[in-house]
């Protein structure tokens, strides 16, 4: 039967596996290969992100490694479709693709990849050439578009550019990417304070909120304080507010919680807190990581430097190199609260030892669908 279902029957069935059964799939046969390989029309699925986990340096080859929630194992990715000796560092996920920032580029090179499909794009060179900019993502899923490509945007802020009158000077610009016609685009400037915050006390990771009137994307800086910095997109504004327990925090992350912004960080001797942004730009503290979690992660040590943040609407993961394992406080589906759990590091695939490493992750919905923008 399943020989003689035409082509667009099949793929529309392939469409609605999990990435792993659908590569199980395209190995059956040349006939779903060629099926499974031409997805276009990406069904979502109702499951966790996976986790990304990219070395920070490459020891011996380029690849990076990738978990699986479902079956709970580790996966080694392939990156040798890039050129040789790029080194990269993950800014965020757009739909099931990654966007990634060369690092060994003096200046700001963007770069959007499918390590699944081994797809990679460069994206255009902005009009001012920037070293280490905050960078935002917005993306915007019109009804027609693919769940797992949607269009979307890209905010540069900041950075330093060269000085018309020599040297290098603060950029006190704001970029902004269109996918939809591939161009980069100078939208407003910014107070130059704000500028240096971003270059110098900012890492990359952003969290953009989708309010009822407008969209805000958020970064968090740890200039002898934390505090957030905040860029309404739709009225081309920036604000500064605090955070909770600011000049102890040993670590801190900007996180979704709820639909909303949230806030994770840890304190010398203390536990890892969650707090939510709520009316009045006031935090609240709303969960806790349980301490023997935490005492798990730090391998038994007491600060938390070190300690990195991922998540998602629904996922947070903290973790520090790919062999220590990491901590998940994921939402529980119709049950409006959160749990925590823990996952074991990446210490061997397929019977061989990997070689533990600093890591940066992301978490991504992975897809073997095809897209158009890498055409």
């Amino acid at each position: 039967m399943w020989s003689n279902l035409p082509f667009d029957v099949l793929s529309s069935i392939f469409s609605f596996l999990s990435p792993d059964s659908l590569a199980r799939a395209r190995s059956t046969c040349k006939n779903w290969h060629t099926c499974g390989t031409s997805i276009t029309k990406y069904k979502p699925h109702e499951s966790t992100p996976w986790f990304l986990a990219l070395p920070i340096r490459n020891y011996q080859k380029s690849c990076c490694y990738a978990h699986n929630p479902i079956t709970k194992k580790w996966h080694e990715i392939s990156l040798d479709f890039f050129p040789f000796q790029t080194s990269l560092k993950p800014i965020g996920p757009i739909g099931s693709l990654i966007l990634l920032k060369v690092t060994n580029s003096t200046t700001l090179q963007l770069v959007l990849c499918n390590p699944f499909t081994r797809q990679f794009k460069y994206l255009p060179k902005l009009n001012v050439s920037r070293t280490n900019p905050a960078c935002g993502i917005v993306t915007i899923l019109e009804p027609n578009d693919v769940w797992c490509f949607p269009c979307f945007r890209i905010y540069v802020a900041g950075g330093m550019s060269e000085d018309k009158h020599g040297g290098a000077t603060y950029e006190p610009t704001v970029e902004i990417y269109e996918s939809c016609i591939d161009t980069w685009k100078i939208v407003g400037s910014m107070p130059v304070e704000f500028s240096v915050r971003l270059t110098v006390w900012t890492p990359n990771e952003n969290v953009c909120i989708e309010g009822t009137r407008t969209t805000t994307l958020y970064w968090i800086t740890s200039a002898r304080a934390y505090s957030v910095m905040g860029f309404d997109v739709g009225n081309n504004c920036w604000r500064e507010f605090s955070v909770p327990l600011a000049d102890r925090l040993e670590f801190a992350t900007l996180v979704r919680w709820n639909g909303g912004l949230g806030l994770i960080g840890g304190t010398c001797g203390g536990n890892v807190c969650v707090w939510e942004m709520s009316e009045g730009d006031k935090w609240c503290l709303v969960d806790e990581m349980p301490s023997e979690l935490g005492v798990r992660l730090l391998c038994g040590k007491r600060n938390w430097e070190g300690v990195k943040c991922v998540s998602d609407d629904d996922v947070i993961c903290l973790y520090r190199e790919l062999g220590y394992g990491m901590v998940i406080c994921r939402k529980v589906a119709n049950m409006g609260r959160w749990e925590w759990l823990w996952v074991d590091g990446c210490d061997y695939i397929k019977g061989k030892k990997v070689l533990n490493c600093p890591i940066r992750g992301i978490l991504v919905h992975p897809t073997l669908a095809s897209s158009s923008i890498f055409f």
